[in-house]
């Protein structure tokens, strides 16, 4: 797995496999048994995938309503410890959204909430440190430069090591940097052949030495029939070099620029497999060109 890095002198840089894994879906419902589960994080390992991403709002609003908050937590957690792979992940989590009774979503960045949200997760994930602790989403009800203040004040605790963002625009990202300084190390945001208008956080987080993080980055490729209709250009890259149209994917996105670190979600081995590969695959200049235009 070739690598990429998070952070910096000040906070300490984290080198990370150039492809992560984002554990929103990971649950334990009929359809994931938990070795289903377990074999996916070995197999993740076992590619060089070492960046794992998950937050406190992320849980299965249908099996558990209000209570999601914290399951994705928890889960990833006791399969990290039942392994004995806790040394091999660098594990970042998210604060900020919170779950209705009915298992929705809701906003809160109340500096009260952020406070004792770091506190949760801390408890939840079994660390003394958080390596990568996340704004989840700007919540409209509270000044964003108020936040960034109680960001500053969580870095200064201890608790986490490292600040990010998360679905923060570039004025957002650049305030932010200006009050958190080497404190703020990544930003994560959709970025996808099917979402492609993080594009200018791309090229500030490139400027201010942030780790970018895309999130869903394979959005749009799920489906054969829409991707022939709406991306041929990454189908016909497929063919053409005999891998998926994800590592195309992929592979597009690492090409971005050097501080791209994509996400993509997995729940089976072969998926994660597949999607590390990606590192490998090079694409040539007329590739990403018809790609760029797709």
């Amino acid at each position: 797995m070739k690598t990429r890095h998070i952070g910096n002198d000040t906070v300490g840089r984290l080198e990370v496999g150039a492809v992560g894994l984002g554990l929103m879906t990971f649950d334990q419902t009929g359809t994931q048994p938990r070795e289903q589960l377990l074999d996916t994080v070995r197999a993740a390992l076992d590619a060089g995938v070492t960046l794992f991403d998950t937050a406190d709002a992320y849980g299965p609003a249908d099996e558990l309503g209000a209570d999601a908050m914290g399951a994705n937590e928890r889960l990833v957690a006791g399969i990290l410890d039942e392994l004995g792979v806790r040394d091999q992940v660098v594990l970042a989590t998210k604060g900020g959204h919170t779950r209705t009774g009915d298992g929705g979503w809701d906003l809160d960045s109340s500096a009260s909430h952020l406070h004792a949200a770091v506190d949760a997760s801390l408890g939840r994930l079994g660390v003394e440190q958080i390596a990568l602790w996340q704004h989840h989403r700007p919540d409209p009800k509270v000044d964003y430069a108020a936040v960034m203040e109680t960001l500053k004040d969580i870095a200064s605790t201890g608790k986490v090591a490292r600040i990010g963002l998360s679905n923060a625009d570039p004025e957002q990202i650049r305030l932010a940097h200006a009050v958190l300084g080497d404190a703020l190390v990544s930003v994560q945001n959709q970025f996808s052949p099917a979402f492609r208008s993080s594009r200018p956080e791309i090229d500030v987080c490139e400027e201010l030495g942030l780790a970018f993080l895309p999130w869903s980055p394979l959005g749009g490729l799920r489906s054969a029939k829409g991707l022939a209709e709406e991306h041929p250009a990454f189908a016909r890259v497929a063919e053409a070099r005999g891998v998926s149209a994800q590592q195309v994917a992929l592979a597009w996105e690492l090409a971005q620029s050097p501080v791209v670190i994509p996400i993509p979600g997995a729940k089976r081995p072969s998926s994660i497999q597949d999607s590390a590969e990606a590192v490998h695959l090079e694409l040539t200049a007329d590739e990403l060109a018809a790609l760029d235009a797709d």
